[in-house]
């Protein structure tokens, strides 16, 4: 089995920044990429941010510039950075991990952080 497990949600005012923390862990073969989506009552699930395993990552137009996505290859763990939050993005956040093993997609993903921004 495969576990994803996310941490670093919380309480934060306008303005403020959080850190997300993403890690893979369990009987995978090699994860391809890993993503965060978020979502917020009433909404569909909103895709923020990936990261291949080549590097390449993928950062929404809605969150670009105050959201960033980075990866410890060695740690299985991807992180989400954000900055200049603001009470819309207030959400249930989520990570996802993939891999393909012989040919196979395998999708995991995390139980959520959430995220309340307020004052």
């Amino acid at each position: 089995q495969v576990q994803v497990m996310e941490s670093g949600g919380g309480f934060v005012q306008p303005g403020g920044s959080l850190r997300l923390s993403c890690v893979v862990s369990g009987t995978f073969v090699s994860i391809h990429t890993m993503g965060w989506y978020r979502r917020a009552p009433g909404n569909q699930r909103e895709l923020l941010a990936t990261i291949s395993k080549t590097g390449t990552a993928n950062v929404a137009e809605s969150v670009r510039g105050r959201f960033t996505i980075s990866r410890d290859y060695a740690k299985n763990m991807a992180f989400l950075q954000m900055n200049n939050l603001n009470p819309e993005d207030t959400a249930a956040y989520y990570c996802n991990a993939w891999e393909v093993i012989d040919g196979n997609f395998h999708d995991y993903w995390g139980q959520g952080t959430q995220v309340t921004v307020s004052s």
